[in-house]
């Protein structure tokens, strides 16, 4: 290549090139400016490529696709519009004007769609930190579903009803995943105060016990079953918090499960759950006596009704 360069009948090419008229520059400027556009767009692809291949997971494959997509794109356009101007100037068109008027444009055209630029500015730093990938399940902009897809653009979700929502990126402020690593699976259990608690702690323990000998929801637990005590006083119920640390996106399954096994056991045992109650009271005079409840039947009418 340097004895290339060092040639002078490629510099006498060059110069030729150079003296030849407007119509032979500009096919120059084309030539150079597909070439450039080719090479750089097969180098982001085989970069690409490369790092796809050091990847197991089909989601983040399919998420360096998408950024190599993106970067391409900006390649054909950054030199597009640098070839456009050198052929503009080849034709003694000042560049200088059309670049001040495309100036004034871009901040017109900024103000009017600057929602759409923002939710690809999000979209982009979303895929690129990886914060939602196809099939995790998330809460952002107050919408919490299934992802079915994600684009520079929006994602789209889908709710437990099936109700599909697409919510523009540049809304997405906050992102909630309940599907990374791991998840816990918080359960609240009320009894009767007239319960000992100790007891419901041991019958808790021995559910949890046998769920995770279970051939089913056994894979689905990660670790024994976690007691934090005694979380509040309800008026009816002493409410007793526990969690399982859970496989993601099985925390609701699992508690679920568990409800159902220590409603059993409860029952085998003659622990009460409670249900809400009322007891009304009537006060009592200062000797201690209590006024009587005055009560009124009603008689029905003649045929019943």
């Amino acid at each position: 290549m340097k004895d290339l360069l060092s040639n002078s009948d490629f510099a006498d090419f060059w110069q030729a090139i150079v003296a030849a008229g407007p119509a032979l520059r500009v096919l120059v400027i084309i030539v150079l400016a597909w070439v450039a556009i080719a090479v750089m767009q097969r180098a982001i692809r085989t970069l690409r490529s490369r790092i796809a291949a050091r990847m197991d997971d089909r989601e983040a494959i399919k998420r360096a696709e998408t950024l190599g997509r993106v970067f391409r794109y900006l390649v054909a356009v950054v030199v597009s519009l640098v070839a456009g101007l050198l052929i503009l100037g080849e034709f003694g068109i000042s560049v200088a004007p059309i670049l001040g008027a495309a100036g004034v444009a871009g901040i017109a055209v900024g103000f009017g769609a600057q929602s759409l630029v923002k939710d690809y500015f999000n979209g982009f730093f979303i895929l690129l930190e990886n914060q939602i990938r196809q099939g995790d399940v998330v809460n952002v902009a107050d919408k919490g579903g299934l992802v079915e897809e994600v684009t520079l653009r929006y994602v789209r979700l889908r709710d437990y009803d099936g109700n599909v929502h697409f919510i523009p990126n540049g809304l997405i402020t906050t992102v909630k995943n309940f599907s990374r690593d791991y998840a816990q699976s918080v359960i609240d259990v009320g009894i009767a105060y007239r319960e000992n608690v100790d007891d419901a702690f041991a019958v808790m323990r021995e559910v949890a016990s046998g769920m995770r000998a279970d051939e089913v929801y056994g894979p689905k637990l990660l670790a024994d079953l976690e007691i934090a005590g005694v979380e509040r006083w309800d008026d009816s119920a002493v409410v007793l918090r526990c969690r399982f640390k859970v496989a993601p996106l099985e925390q609701w399954s699992v508690r679920r499960e568990y409800l159902r096994r220590l409603k059993h056991a409860f029952d085998a045992r003659g622990i009460e759950i409670p249900y809400p109650h009322l007891t009304v009271y009537a006060g009592e005079a200062k000797d201690g006596s209590a006024p009587p409840f005055r009560m009124k039947s009603i008689a029905s009418p003649p045929g019943g009704g």
